[in-house]
């Protein structure tokens, strides 16, 4: 199973014909058509990227793109007719990844979300470098890849650590068991989905106080898992 993929234009037929590619090499596609809409999805969906146009007729895509980035390093490309060089400089110190300009090659769109899913999902990267849960009880320091429960150095496998980060990540979003093996696992990975859950119960044993009454990562039955740190 691919990523989910939000496409925002304000260009039915743009947003038809990157879907149609999109869903062809297997990912989710949502879309929307103005900027209001666009970061209500992603609050709601989770993409695992963002193809954005900056012309929106409510929304500028630079603010929809600075929104985004107050919150979540979710890759984004910018989608536009402004080639012109300071535009593109402009949106990518606005915090975005890549920069297509219209009119474009859907083959090469394709190719480059393939490669930004690439480089962005072999690790999942949250905004800050030291995250602290529940003052203090457990630490994660990114810059280290330490993670230590009440002062003490846990001892985590890369696939834990992996996945601790992912949750961190996205401390609101929901998961479901085939997201995670995405993620974590990777996109080529064929094994059972519930790989994840031998997984989440290692990683309680090393980070919870109380596996029956876990705090930091939370079953939501009959879809997956959530991290409830704060």
């Amino acid at each position: 199973m691919k990523s989910k993929i939000l496409v925002v234009d304000d260009e039915p037929k743009i947003v038809e014909v990157v879907r149609s590619y999109l869903e062809a090499e297997g990912y989710a596609v949502i879309e929307a058509f103005n900027g209001r809409d666009a970061l209500s999805l992603f609050e709601r969906e989770y993409p695992a990227l963002v193809i954005l146009d900056l012309m929106l007729p409510d929304i500028p895509g630079e603010e929809v793109c600075q929104r985004l980035r107050r919150t979540s390093r979710v890759p984004i490309i910018m989608l536009t007719a402004k080639a012109e060089e300071e535009y593109v400089v402009a949106g990518f110190d606005l915090g975005a990844d890549d920069y297509v300009t219209k009119p474009f090659s859907p083959r090469q769109l394709m190719a480059r979300v393939e490669a930004l899913l690439r480089r962005t999902t072999a690790e999942a990267i949250p905004l800050s470098k030291l995250l602290s849960y529940n003052e203090g009880d457990l630490v994660i320091d990114c810059d280290r890849h330490e993670v230590r429960k009440t002062g003490q150095l846990v001892a985590l496998t890369p696939i834990e650590y992996k996945l601790l980060l992912t949750f961190a990540k996205y401390p609101r979003k929901v998961f479901t068991r085939d997201e995670l093996v995405t993620l974590v696992l990777g996109a080529d990975y064929e094994g059972f989905d519930r790989t994840i859950d031998a997984h989440v119960k290692n990683l309680r044993q090393k980070i919870e106080s109380d596996t029956k009454d876990p705090k930091y990562i939370l079953t939501v039955h009959g879809i997956g898992y959530q991290f409830g740190g704060e």
